[in-house]
């Protein structure tokens, strides 16, 4: 099993399906060598902030969904991912190649409300907005309470 960080937006959390699959993070071999010193809770940590990264390219392509970075923690089979090929990409990418299912999530962290000035000035190209964004943490949710936080959040 691998822990995956998946980029989503809360529009993302109201499908009953799951993720779809798509670009993630997770600590990989060419993380660990970009981060020899860090600890595996610092890899993950550096993970989980490229996925929140990554919502923000997400965001900008769904002008409708709520401007809030969303990371959904998974633990997934290693053969549900691929390696990136991109010599661009971040060392911690990988390709999740199915579908996601909710029983395979362990967590979900997401902006707080007060963040979606900054997101969606980030969107924008405010890199003021962008380094204000890596200062915020992320809020920790249980996936048995995705309903209620989806259903706020609209």
């Amino acid at each position: 099993m691998v822990r995956v960080y998946l980029p989503a937006t809360i529009t993302d959390l109201a499908d009953p399906d799951g993720l779809a699959p798509r670009r993630a993070h997770a600590v990989t071999g060419a993380l660990s060598t970009a981060l020899p010193h860090d600890d595996e809770e610092g890899r993950e940590y550096a993970a989980q902030l490229a996925a929140a990264d990554a919502s923000v390219l997400l965001l900008a392509a769904q002008p409708a969904a709520p401007r809030r970075r969303v990371v959904v923690s998974a633990d997934l089979a290693v053969q549900a991912t691929g390696h990136v090929t991109d010599p661009d990409a971040a060392p911690s990418a990988i390709e999740v190649v199915v579908t996601v299912a909710w029983s395979q999530v362990a967590c979900v962290h997401v902006d707080e409300a007060a963040a979606e000035a900054d997101v969606a000035a980030a969107i924008d190209g405010e890199l003021t907005a962008a380094e204000r964004l890596v200062e915020r943490d992320l809020l920790w949710y249980d996936v048995s309470e995705l309903a209620a936080f989806v259903a706020s959040s609209r």
